[in-house]
């Protein structure tokens, strides 16, 4: 594997044993380790995983495939394979691409205890990916004994919210060299960062309300919520409209005071982002809600959510910690003997 370096560890066999003499070798126990950038890769793999589960969880929504296996952890109470059903199946392969998930995430704990040089923050974060998963199965099982209650489902999107910000951080800490953030534009464009990231909680908060309220709920016989979808849809949509103004403004602060170009360029993702989401949302609503754009418009919320954390993050700088300097050993004048 590219970037894993074997470390060698000697151990003498010293053959200290009753009626035996030392043996004349060594053996090798060779550890694998892993280079700093080989376990950024495995922190992309891991938020890349979590983020694809979102969209399967979306897709057994959008198929109407919410209850296509009725009992958990089995799909029926006699089996636990799906039946050779399509809203089954659908619903089966969603709960395997969870347990691929849970390797993703185990590989990002492992690799940290492995990572060469180890650091203890690296597998603060990734442990809280485990909780995460953990949660996500436990609300897992909670949304289908309830039928796919709306305040289930809610919540679950919003642990995977909450699992791809983890991830996120993660894969950015796991960039450098951990070491205290210092902020490399103004004050009020780190201010304004902030109420973008909870904005967009705000916004996500308020989709899946939206959500909640339509005719998607997984299943035909779902309960729904029982808002005016024209009202949650406005309150959706001036956060969006607040997300976009606050982000050209911190935009143009950070041009204005011209910082390093790696903050502009993650603005400029940032606002192509949310203009791609908000013509698929308003082009979803104005052609009634059809599953396929609705699952882009799932896709298209990930992506702003990981647009708008790696420009809060890109506003901090983490120098390299400055390595002590050993002062040079004096020479000790040898001992005169009288």
């Amino acid at each position: 594997m590219v970037g894993v370096r074997p470390r060698s560890c000697a151990i003498a066999d010293t053959g200290d044993y009753p009626g035996t003499t030392p043996a004349p070798y060594h053996r090798i126990v060779r550890l694998p380790r892993l280079s700093p950038r080989a376990y950024r890769r495995v922190t992309l793999f891991a938020l890349l995983a979590l983020a694809f589960i979102v969209v399967t969880g979306a897709a057994v929504r959008l198929t109407g495939s919410g209850l296509g296996c009725s009992d958990w952890p089995r799909c029926e109470q006699n089996q636990f394979v799906a039946p050779l059903e399509y809203h089954a199946m659908v619903e089966f392969v969603n709960r395997t691409i969870t347990g691929l998930v849970s390797v993703a995430v185990v590989l990002a704990v492992l690799g940290s205890l492995v990572r060469e040089p180890r650091r203890s923050d690296l597998t603060r974060w990734s442990l809280g990916l485990v909780a995460g998963v953990i949660g996500q199965i436990v609300l897992g099982a909670i949304v289908v004994k309830s039928e796919l209650a709306p305040v289930s489902v809610i919540g679950h999107f919003l642990l995977s919210t909450v699992l791809i910000w983890n991830a996120v951080v993660l894969h950015e800490r796991a960039g450098h060299a951990g070491s205290r953030g210092v902020p490399t534009v103004a004050g009020r464009v780190v201010r304004l960062g902030r109420a973008m990231v909870a904005t967009t909680l705000a916004v996500t908060v308020a989709g899946t309300v939206v959500t909640a309220t339509g005719p998607h709920g997984g299943d035909e016989h779902a309960e729904r919520l029982g808002f005016d979808i024209g009202e949650v849809t406005r309150v959706h949509t001036l956060l969006v409209w607040l997300l976009l103004v606050l982000t050209l403004g911190a935009l143009w602060a950070v041009q204005r005071d011209g910082p390093p170009q790696a903050v502009a360029n993650r603005g400029r993702w940032l606002v192509a982002a949310i203009v791609v989401q908000g013509t698929i949302g308003y082009a979803q609503y104005f052609t009634g809600v059809p599953p396929l754009l609705v699952g882009l418009h799932v896709v298209g919320s990930i992506v702003v959510w990981v647009a708008v954390l790696r420009f809060h993050l890109g506003l901090f700088a983490h120098p390299e910690p400055e390595r002590p300097q050993h002062a040079p050993i004096s020479a000790v004048p040898a001992a005169s003997h009288s």
